[in-house]
């Protein structure tokens, strides 16, 4: 049996109070398992209270940021530092194709990758292909077709593997290949069951305590 790591992104979603909602709920349904690594990553303005509710509350759930600040701390309005993240998280997000989309390039990412690591963050780097360059660094990769996010329309697992077994092919140093793209309960074994697939990166179905409580079961 395998590691695997679930990751649960919420975008720009969930107030904190929300947030907390949902981390009640998911509590009381939520059974852990040692072969897999569950981490959630809300947005910033919850990234504190949710990281502290798991704690207070023993939840075998790890925090992680949907990205980082290139940037030391400093005179640098609107950023997030890895020093700041590094506060409540473990990882974090890097170069999702949202964010590729709105200007981010390979060199910000590798940028982005190299704070992480120096705030021991680990960084889950996002891309479309087994041909986006990924920094060494990087152990952790989550492949999400841009055609796959939020469509419905997952990638088949067939597919998933052979990038995944490109990627660990070209960058020894990369462990774990997730999979990223309409992910759900009714999917993710599929993905799982994958040689070279070690999770799954989960947009939407994350949302819902009960549904990504029954991924994590699936998987």
């Amino acid at each position: 049996m395998k590691d695997l790591y679930i990751v649960a992104n919420w975008k720009e979603n969930k107030s904190e109070e929300e947030s907390l909602n949902f981390l009640n709920a998911f509590a009381k349904v939520y059974q852990p398992r040692p072969d897999v690594k569950v981490v959630i990553c809300p947005s910033y303005s919850s990234l504190s209270a949710v990281s502290n509710f798991i704690k207070d509350h023993a939840i075998a759930v790890e925090t992680g940021t949907q990205d980082v600040s290139e940037l030391e701390e400093g005179a640098h309005t609107g950023e997030v530092s890895a020093s700041q993240a590094a506060e409540f998280a473990k990882y974090s997000i890097i170069g999702h194709s949202e964010r590729r989309k709105l200007g981010e390039t390979d060199e910000d990412v590798s940028k982005k990758v190299e704070m992480a690591v120096r705030y021991n963050l680990k960084p889950i780097v996002c891309v479309i292909n087994e041909n986006v360059p990924i920094p060494t660094a990087v152990k952790i990769v989550a492949y999400e077709p841009v055609e796959a996010i939020g469509t419905g329309n997952p990638d088949t697992p067939e597919n998933a593997n052979r990038v995944a077994a490109a990627i660990k092919s070209k960058y020894n140093g990369v462990l774990r290949v997730l999979y990223g793209g309409s992910v759900t309960s009714k999917n993710v074994r599929n993905f799982c069951e994958m040689e070279n697939v070690a999770g799954v990166l989960v947009g939407g179905a994350s949302l819902d305590p009960v549904e990504f409580s029954s991924i994590i079961k699936q998987c």
